[in-house]
Formats: C-alpha cells, structure tokens, sequence
C-alpha cells in the first residue's frame, strides 16, 4: 500500500468480523514496525504484550469500560519505561518517552492499516487493572490498548478533517501567508 493512502485511509474500528481471525504473524510485522520510529538518544522504551486469550482480553475490555474490545482475538497492549530517558534527560526524559511513543504506535497503525488490518486506539483503562491482569510491574506505564481484526462490513463513513489552512502558519503563531521569495536575477 502507499503510504499517503494508509495516511489517509487508517481510521479507528470498534466493529469487528467475529469470525475471521487475523494471523499473529501480521500482528507482529506491525508491531516491528514500531522499531523504526525516532527514539531519543536511541533509548528504545516501548514494551508489546500480544494476548489472545479470550478471558483476558474480555477482562482488559471491562477495564477499558469498552465491550467491543472483548470481540476481538487478538489485543496489544503497549507499555513503556521512561526511566533510562529520565536519567539521560532529566524532567524532558518523560516529555521525550510520550513523544516517541507516539510515534511508534503511529507506525504501527500505519502497518496495521498496510496489513489490512483494524484497530482501535484506546486510551481510557483503569491502569491498575491492566497491570493486574497482565502481571506488569508497578514502574511501567501502560500507554494504551489496540484490539485488532478485521472490520465488519459495515462500512466507515470518514469525518471531514479540518483543512489546512486552518493550522498552518509561516514564521510565527498565526501569519497564514508564506513570504514569497523575491527573484534573483543573474
């Protein structure tokens, strides 16, 4: 798939084809991709934990307060550890560690959706209960949760998506006019 169309064409999916099972191995592909994304002073933070266990993820469902979570085969949940980026950066080091996960997840999304595959973001779970469930340690942040699989036939109507000239500015806060280069004759 070309990129700008994953871009454009990746959208979240809470309805998914109950029986049609996505292969693990794509799953992984996707989460490889996540490698490549820009890591400060090359500290890789991110931890993925692939479950298919269907009492797990229905339990990983009712801490994300989500049903359609528990629908699926498969879940990623993705973790990080900020502290090596803590003490190579200071206070920035936790700053730095949201950055690059989020940028990793957006490789994966992108992967997933190259894949033919769905997902979710979801970012609202009660952590405690995930770490329960999963066995995570206390020091590890969870960053979110992706139920994935394949989207049902019901077709996703896309939202408009705010243009770009509505944020994008040219040399400071707010100047929506690019300075056009003056010629320079030879």
């Amino acid at each position: 798939m070309e990129l700008d169309k994953a871009i454009k064409s990746r959208h979240s999916v809470k309805k998914f084809k109950e029986n049609k099972k996505p292969d693990w191995r794509d799953i992984i592909e996707a989460i490889d991709s996540s490698r490549y994304a820009p890591m400060a002073g090359n500290i890789f933070t991110l931890k993925f934990i692939l479950i298919d266990d269907e009492e797990k993820i229905k339990k990983l469902a009712d801490a994300a307060q989500q049903q359609f979570v528990g629908k699926v085969k498969y879940l990623v949940v993705i973790c990080s550890n900020p502290s090596m980026l803590i003490n190579a950066y200071d206070d920035k080091g936790e700053i730095y560690n949201k950055q690059q996960t989020g940028a990793a997840i957006q490789n994966f999304l992108l992967k997933l959706e190259d894949l033919k595959l769905s997902t979710c973001w979801i970012g609202y779970f009660e952590e405690d209960m995930v770490k329960r469930e999963l066995k995570i340690p206390d020091n590890i942040q969870v960053e979110a949760l992706f139920p994935i699989g394949y989207e049902s036939e019901i077709k996703y109507t896309r939202k408009i998506k705010p243009n770009l000239e509505n944020f994008l500015y040219f040399n400071s806060y707010g100047n929506k006019k690019m300075k056009v280069p003056q010629k320079i004759d030879v």
